[in-house]
């Protein structure tokens, strides 16, 4: 029975951090381990230059991003992880995409209204300070899926509609062309993915600036977890699990014994200082020993190099072959 093809992008702005671990990392990585799932994970760094032109940010963050999920034991034998930048098929097929998408499409692209909306707002034009890049951002993760022939998507709910814009693509490019060449994906949504809350109780998010790195030093870690928002109740008096963001930390990395453990706790009244004390030791428990192979891999990019190179040159099989099939499809192939 043929795997199915599973494909996840990181774009490559921020630190990593324990929201992306449990909510996209984790996950990923026990799926790199899966033989009957074939897995492609890449650096979004062309998609981090909508957002960063910082040179050395963009650089650093996509560095930072690679160590984490090699840190954490992505099986790189089992999957395939690339940077998209290193697989130049993907540029290629973007403007190929471009030349048979319709602008109207693009014109309902989410972030695009969203950038003309505060534009309008602001009694600004509505295309004010919007780059092409933003406009077309849709077309080239439509690239991305496609050269790949990827068919389960993971994505959270603000990204679907792409995911379903890359459909369209597909359909438009098949019928225009008279062939089968494009996979329609499909997105998957899982409902069952954990969302944190950060240190002010919102979505942790770099957007917030209330995250928790992944791999920081202990002592950071313990004083990001001390900075976690809590109520005013005493020790001793019993505490609701409900809403408490400790709590829902907890639970994200602890096993069903361990989460009975801090409600019978939470009853009993714990000490918030007691309960982010316990907190931080699970944390540290389970990333602690992949922050010293984050510390190496950080200390020797060439390792990360290593293994980036090896995952585009297994991607290239795919997209070398499938881009020759495109370019004979539209006319553009060799005349021998």
């Amino acid at each position: 029975m043929a795997k199915s093809r599973v494909l996840t992008g990181i774009t490559t702005t921020g630190t990593p951090h324990l929201g992306n671990y449990v909510g996209a990392i984790r996950p990923a990585i026990e799926a790199s381990r899966n033989s009957e799932i074939d897995s492609f994970f890449f650096l979004a760094n062309f998609h981090g230059l909508i957002k960063c032109q910082d040179p050395k940010q963009l650089h650093q963050s996509s560095k930072e991003i690679a160590a984490t999920w090699l840190a954490l034991g992505l099986d790189t034998d089992n999957s395939t992880f690339y940077r998209q930048s290193d697989i130049p098929e993907i540029a290629e097929l973007t403007w190929i995409l471009t030349c048979i998408t319709a602008k109207g499409l693009m014109n309902r692209s989410h972030a695009y209204k969203a950038a003309v909306q505060a534009n309008e707002l602001a009694g600004e034009d509505s295309d004010k300070a919007v780059m092409m890049g933003l406009f077309s951002y849709p077309i080239l993760m439509a690239a991305d899926i496609l050269i790949f022939r990827g068919e389960k998507i993971p994505v959270g709910k603000d990204q679907i509609q792409h995911v379903e814009m890359a459909r369209d693509i597909a359909q438009k490019f098949n019928h225009t062309f008279q062939c089968d060449i494009f996979t329609l994906p499909e997105a998957v949504v899982g409902d069952d993915v954990a969302v944190l809350s950060g240190l002010d109780g919102r979505k942790m998010s770099k957007s917030y600036g209330n995250t928790i790195p992944l791999f920081t030093t202990e002592k950071k870690l313990q004083k990001n977890i001390n900075k976690v928002q809590t109520n005013l109740l005493e020790p001793g008096e019993p505490k609701e699990t409900e809403g408490s963001t400790v709590f829902e930390i907890w639970q994200a990395f602890a096993n069903e014994d361990q989460i009975q453990y801090m409600k019978d706790q939470y009853a009993q009244g714990i000490a918030w200082g007691q309960a982010k004390k316990e907190l931080f030791a699970l944390i540290n428990d389970e990333v602690g020993g992949a922050r010293d192979r984050y510390n190496e891999l950080m200390a020797n990019p060439s390792l990360i190099e290593q293994e980036l190179l090896k995952g585009a040159e297994k991607a290239r099989q795919h997209s070398r072959a499938l881009l020759a099939e495109v370019r004979k499809a539209i006319g553009i192939a060799a005349m021998v």
